[in-house]
């Protein structure tokens, strides 16, 4: 498994670079995101080796959380590395955390090759993972930790995901404790 490389560019595209590593040249796929941050030498690339009976795929990704949103989304069934490449390419991950936690239909539709019916499933199968993305970035406001740390307490009490947004989405508060409690007394009456 490659998990990353580190070369000279010899090559690139919008879509792939070549990268000379001590002789040996390999063609990475690269979201827009990657392609306009990529130095003009030297590359140091994160990447997701996809081994298929036809043939064996490296993605490259210049930061982790990129590397991170790209994994999870190839797990979701009808979601390839083609289009989890596209949505790399349209939204940066703190932007796709964003469109995560509005739950923002639209907002994924307008990623080439993206219907309705995917962008449904995915804004399903990736519900709570907006907090992942940007706790490995870095850049994770208090208050979407909060509403995440207080949506995984809720989980382990065994309340449902819908039921917990909308409580959690109706209340007020930027503490973990003072979500938790709201979204108590919410949840009763749902």
């Amino acid at each position: 498994m490659i998990v990353g490389l580190k070369g000279k560019i010899v090559h690139k595209e919008p879509s792939f670079v070549h990268i000379n590593v001590n002789g040996i040249v390999y063609e990475v796929f690269i979201s827009l995101q990657t392609f306009s941050a990529l130095p003009k030498d030297e590359v140091s690339l994160f990447t997701s080796h996809i081994i298929r009976e036809d043939a064996q795929l490296l993605f490259g990704f210049l930061d982790m959380s990129e590397k991170k949103m790209f994994a999870r989304l190839i797990k979701i069934n009808g979601v390839g590395p083609k289009v989890a490449t596209a949505i790399c390419s349209t939204y940066t991950p703190a932007q796709f955390a964003t469109v995560l936690n509005n739950k923002d239909v639209k907002a994924v539709q307008k990623v080439p090759g993206i219907g309705p019916k995917s962008a449904g499933r995915i804004l399903v199968e990736l519900n709570g993972f907006d907090a992942e993305i940007l706790t490995s970035d870095g850049s994770i406001p208090s208050s979407s930790e909060a509403y995440a740390q207080a949506s995984e307490a809720l989980e382990a009490l065994g309340f449902k995901k819908d039921k917990i947004s909308k409580a959690l989405s109706a209340c007020e508060g930027d503490d973990t404790a003072s979500l938790v409690k709201g979204a108590l007394k919410l949840l009763q009456t749902i």
